[in-house]
């Protein structure tokens, strides 16, 4: 076997299905909007649709994870003024006229459906699976099923090599991984010219896809790594 079937979830940008494909996986990206860049190896669907399609290897990028960040908990005990992205569109339009005990209501049932898509992603019928997340919160932790603690954590800046590229940024970078190894840095930078152009993002419509943009360095080593332990044990097994 020389190449895997490879699905990376949650992505629309195409970094990391393209990384897989350069080192000639057969790599599909899926996300609930288009590619960015137009592929005609991109899924337009839930990624809970796609996770049973037989494959070898899998990479959720971007699971929606407002809900179980840590740093988010607050909004479990009194809930924000506007209203989040993941409401409907009737909560929307009535969310200034709610009460605070509706919104909560509204919020817990958001953190349910985080959790379930997590758990969807984390028990997926997958030989190998690498999750990107946030540090979550107990109450994310105690509805994952089978919950473990995440493998590794990391910082794009790690597999970086130019000061001025895309890699050296502060955004520490979490990840679940079932039958797959850490990952090893690859980068020659050292962290202390990274830029937190992340966090500092401005308010706006493109905040959150700006934010969850996956990294080059990050994800050829991904690719690299990730991709040759997998060819190496099915190659054992076989």
């Amino acid at each position: 076997m020389t190449a895997l079937r490879v699905l990376i979830g949650c992505e629309r940008s195409g970094i990391v299905r393209r990384a897989f494909a350069t080192r000639g996986h057969e790599a599909w990206s899926c996300d609930l909007a288009p590619a960015e860049d137009g592929s005609n190896r991109h899924m337009v669907c839930d990624v809970r649709e796609a996770l049973g399609l037989g494959w070898d290897l899998a990479v959720i990028c971007h699971p929606p994870c407002t809900r179980l960040a840590n740093s988010g908990v607050r909004w479990l005990a009194t809930p924000p003024r506007n209203p989040p992205d993941e409401v409907t569109a009737a909560e929307r339009a009535a969310w200034r006229g709610l009460d605070d005990a509706t919104r909560l209501q509204i919020m817990w049932r958001l953190l349910d459906e985080g959790a379930a898509l997590f758990s969807a992603c984390w028990s997926a019928p997958v030989p190998r699976i690498a999750i990107e997340n946030p540090v979550m919160h107990k109450h994310a932790k105690a509805r994952i099923h089978d919950f473990r603690p995440f493998a590794q954590s990391v910082q794009p800046w790690q597999f970086g090599t130019d000061p001025a590229g895309p890699d050296n940024v502060t955004k520490r970078t979490c990840l679940w991984l079932r039958g797959l190894p850490k990952l090893t840095a690859t980068g020659t930078l050292d962290g202390s010219t990274a830029r937190d152009e992340i966090h500092r993002a401005p308010p706006g419509p493109g905040r959150k896809v700006f934010r969850s943009r996956f990294f080059p360095g990050l994800a050829a080593a991904m690719a690299e790594q990730w991709g040759d332990h997998a060819l190496e044990e099915i190659r054992r097994i076989a």
